[in-house]
């Protein structure tokens, strides 16, 4: 089960974050913020979690 995370601005933002928090050993999945037919480099992303690792996620923000 996955949960919303963080929100980026554009696709670069998320990918950025997506690379930062996968590099610490946490999976992450990023998508457009209104679906799938939406994914264009300039619209909003939101930035998915396993569910129950929120305190993981936020620890490597922390650090960042």
């Amino acid at each position: 089960m996955w949960m919303e995370f963080k929100k980026a601005n554009n696709l670069i933002s998320a990918e950025i974050w997506k690379e930062a928090i996968e590099a610490e050993g946490l999976p992450v999945r990023i998508l457009p913020e209104k679906g799938l037919a939406d994914w264009a480099e300039n619209n909003p992303f939101v930035i998915y979690i396993p569910k129950g690792k929120e305190h993981v996620a936020d620890e490597i923000v922390r650090k960042l």
